[in-house]
């Protein structure tokens, strides 16, 4: 893991972008979505659609428009009204696959083990193409959500129709991630209400912010808070997002293939996996695949 303090102002960012958060108590994500949606359009152009999923425990609120984030009526409401939530999982895209309609906006929700399971997505596989058996099927149109399906499948032959563990749940992810991570890259969030589990091949960075809170600032509007005026001795926040929200945080950047489990605002578990195709372009750079989902 690496610490990075940001001080800039803006960035290029990738084509497109997610925001996890997994909290001890049920939190709302207003500051952070707030910097976070100026992306869509603003101080970036991750404008083809966007969504964000709220749990409720097993069941979740789940908002989607293929509209800007900066523009759409449904992503004013979540910055203005705060939505408590242990779990929350959020995305603004900038198409690389699939056509601007709704089916195609993430985040992807699924039933599993009577649990709402949620899905989002930073990257461009190609030429992934997994055998499905029809217990899941894909809505829309992208390899994001083909991804998730195909995750749900290995799930349930893994396990039928007994809930597993987050461990052994876990220890699939990180079995099956790696393997999706050779047809491209493969940045991921994915919550059942209970955890929140996510993998990175590229870009993601994470903050757990616990007492004694501080002050933070935004780092794509001129918004700041201090936390310690909102919370409790038992609170504790753990923020994920593609590019650090604040300008004045220590953020940890993921490493290539790691996988990190969040539970009540804090890692739970740790893994970093092999990925074949990054340990051949770390030999040969000149087979570096180059696609709009790594572009910053």
């Amino acid at each position: 893991m690496h610490n990075i303090l940001i001080n800039k102002t803006l960035y290029e960012y990738t084509m497109c972008q997610l925001l996890g958060m997994n909290c001890a108590a049920p939190t709302d994500i207003t500051f952070s979505f707030r910097g976070f949606s100026q992306r869509a359009g603003i101080t970036s152009d991750h404008s083809d659609g966007f969504g964000i999923a709220f749990f409720e425990d097993k069941a979740c609120r789940l908002f989607v428009d293929n509209q800007s984030a900066v523009v759409s009526p449904i992503a004013e409401l979540v910055r203005n009204y705060p939505i408590k939530s242990r779990n929350v999982i959020a995305h603004i895209r900038k198409a690389t696959q699939g056509k601007i309609t709704l089916e195609n906006s993430h985040p992807f929700i699924r039933e599993l083990w009577g649990r709402q399971w949620i899905f989002a997505h930073n990257g461009d596989l190609h030429n992934f193409h997994p055998h499905l058996s029809g217990r899941f099927t894909p809505v829309g149109s992208t390899d994001s959500e083909l991804a998730f399906c195909y995750l749900l499948e290995q799930l349930v032959l893994k396990f039928g129709y007994f809930e597993p563990s987050l461990n052994d749940v876990f220890a699939l992810l990180e079995e099956i991630s790696p393997k999706i991570a050779e047809y491209g890259t493969f940045n991921f969030c994915l919550s059942n209400g209970q955890a929140l589990f996510s993998y990175a091949t590229t870009k993601l960075h994470w903050i757990v912010r616990e007492y004694p809170f501080k002050y933070a600032r935004l780092i794509d509007i001129d918004v700041d808070i201090d936390f310690s005026q909102f919370t409790t001795q038992e609170d504790r926040v753990a923020v994920i997002t593609t590019e650090p929200l604040t300008q004045n945080e220590v953020w940890t950047a993921y490493k290539p293939g790691e996988m990190i489990l969040f539970k009540d605002g804090k890692v739970l578990k740790t893994a970093t996996t092999h990925v074949e195709r990054l340990a051949r372009e770390a030999a040969d750079p000149s087979l570096v695949r180059i696609t709009k989902a790594d572009q910053y």
